[in-house]
């Protein structure tokens, strides 16, 4: 079975790092092309001068993109490639335009998944993802094993657009989460703690601590934005939260205010750092003493 990659950002090039150091991955595209000669030339893939020729030379594409544009432009430049072909497009995207594009590519021949990511750049490295996918249950346990290779949890969650539904659930609430986390890390900090001090005790002990605490806050701590997570890409999938909250008709008072301030934090100039950044909003309008 041939595997192609289209796409290769942050999440997109580790994802293919794994697949490829495991023999799986056969051909790769990004647009910016010089991204896919490094990528081609490090793991010994070929680059494929476009999607329709990556699509040609595929059984199961691969795509890791930005956004809604983004990805509704890739599948409809592959609909004409698609017949018996499976696309597993991994983005996280507005769950309607997916379940619109599924049926595209059942239209013209092909099958549809949606399996978008949670985890971090950090955890692809170490083959920690989890991946939530919609689409045909029949199709589900191969599609299982071609991602073990960078996930080590694959769960099926219903029909076309149920996977991006619960990973909306998700960072509903990993972006509320992030923003209060920082609130208690500005209250802490002012109060007099030593910040290395509060970060261990949010990471370690407190009966609120997860996995993200234990990720997001020592960044608070020492202000290391490095990115795992770009804010932009928070404040993108709140706002993918909002438009399906008025479409369901459901409330979301704190990932709305939530999705506010993430948009500050791109308004001082952070939007490509990680999103933990906004711990910057809380530092910059405390009242100095």
């Amino acid at each position: 079975m041939r595997i192609g990659l289209i796409g290769l950002g942050v999440m997109g090039w580790r994802i293919g790092a794994n697949l490829a150091k495991a023999g799986r991955l056969h051909v790769v595209y990004n647009r910016t092309s010089v991204k896919a000669e490094q990528f081609s030339r490090e793991y010994g893939v070929r680059n494929a001068e476009s999607i329709q020729r990556l699509a040609e030379e595929s059984d199961v594409i691969l795509t890791v993109l930005a956004d809604d544009v983004a990805v509704q432009e890739v599948v409809e430049g592959l609909l004409p490639k698609v017949k018996g072909r499976i696309l597993v497009e991994m983005s996280t995207i507005s769950p309607p335009l997916s379940i619109r594009l599924a049926e595209k590519v059942k239209g013209a021949g092909g099958v549809m998944y949606d399996a978008p990511l949670v985890g971090t750049s950090i955890m692809v490295e170490q083959k920690k993802l989890t991946v939530l996918v919609g689409g045909p249950e029949e199709g589900f346990q191969n599609l299982k094993e071609l991602l073990s290779h960078t996930a080590s949890a694959i769960l099926y969650m219903g029909p076309n657009g149920m996977g991006l539904y619960a990973k909306l659930v998700n960072n509903l609430l990993i972006g509320a989460y992030v923003a209060a986390m920082a609130e208690a890390f500005n209250m802490g900090v002012r109060s007099g703690l030593d910040p290395e001090k509060v970060s261990e005790f949010l990471a370690k002990y407190s009966s609120a601590r997860s996995p993200t605490s234990e990720l997001k806050a020592p960044k608070m701590a020492t202000r290391d934005y490095s990115t795992q997570f770009a804010t932009r890409h928070m404040r993108k999938d709140l706002e993918i939260i909002d438009k399906e909250a008025q479409r369901l008709g459901v409330p979301i008072p704190m990932s709305a205010l939530a999705l506010q301030l993430y948009r500050m934090v791109e308004a001082i100039g952070l939007s490509e750092k990680d999103y933990s950044s906004i711990f910057e909003i809380y530092s910059k309008f405390t009242r100095s003493s």
